[in-house]
């Protein structure tokens, strides 16, 4: 189809028969990503109303579509890049993000935490290093005062506002450790997340039917990168009146991080009273659980 043609094409949006606007919708949405900057130059050039809000719920649709078999594709292929999966979340969110600029935000905090490290020190000393420069330096905390917030599990957001929940701190702590080498994992602890430090000769990846690592001893980002021991987990789940359980004291994978990203954001957007947003977070959950 010439460029002509889809402009043509693009200028039927408005018409008002719900049986051909159907179809040439479909045709458009057909194209894929590509064709979206012609239908920002016709929404931006218009001024009919109807076709408008058909323009934008029509971009919408094949971004969300775009993000959903990316997701996929990802999850599919193993969930290896956690920042790959995070940028796609927030995705969601700002469709026009500059990937770039984030990656180059965190590639500095990891050479900043790269530069005070050396070969003699101990596990703890260097989880001391990244608390330092992640807390310290560049000023990154818990968000209290909005803690169920969506700003919260977007990763831009978070390096924008130095503010996230224990999952998206945890997140951000992991992405910068795991670049470094630094055997650091998410743990999917109920009500919260943290992190474990494992002995690097057990570290295998985190996949289903791989034996464990051994754990170290524990992280907790939202408090600053405050270690400690199994025993505060056995308390923590006392009291929530659980049962201890495996998956809450061993590294998770990955996925488990995005997933548990999703369903923050379906809990937000529920809390907010945005149900079209839930229900497609509750369709990426879905590709990403397959």
């Amino acid at each position: 189809m010439t460029k002509n043609e889809l402009s043509a094409l693009i200028s039927l949006l408005d018409d008002p028969d719900e049986k051909i606007f159907q179809e040439i919708r479909e045709k458009i949405k057909s194209i894929g990503s590509e064709v979206i900057p012609m239908l920002e130059n016709a929404w931006e050039t218009s001024f009919d109303s109807l076709l408008q809000n058909r323009v934008e719920n029509l971009i919408h649709t094949i971004q969300f579509e775009s993000i959903n078999q990316d997701l996929s594709i990802w999850a599919q292929a193993g969930g290896h890049d956690l920042l790959s999966g995070v940028l796609l979340i927030a995705r969601y969110q700002y469709p026009d993000l500059n990937e770039k600029k984030v990656r180059a935000h965190i590639d500095q905090m990891r050479n900043d935490v790269w530069l005070e490290l050396n070969a003699n020190l101990t596990a703890l000393e260097k989880v001391r290093v990244i608390n330092h420069i992640l807390f310290d330096v560049h000023g990154f905390s818990g968000n209290t005062q909005n803690f169920h917030a969506p700003q919260n599990s977007y990763i831009n957001n978070v390096l924008e506002s130095k503010k996230g929940n224990p999952l998206s701190l945890s997140i951000l702590y992991t992405i910068i450790a795991q670049g470094l080498n630094i055997p650091i994992f998410g743990v999917n602890l109920p009500e919260h997340f943290i992190l474990a430090y494992v002995e690097e000769s057990t570290h295998l990846p985190i996949l289903a039917g791989n034996p464990s690592p051994k754990v170290i001893f524990y992280i907790n980002p939202f408090s600053k990168g405050s270690a400690f021991s199994y025993k505060e987990i056995d308390s923590f789940l006392k009291q929530l009146k659980l049962n201890p359980d495996k998956m809450y004291y061993e590294p998770c994978s990955n996925i488990d991080m995005i997933s548990r990203l999703i369903r923050n954001l379906i809990f937000s957007f529920e809390k907010l009273g945005y149900p079209d947003k839930s229900k497609e977070m509750q369709l990426l959950l879905s590709c990403v659980n397959r």
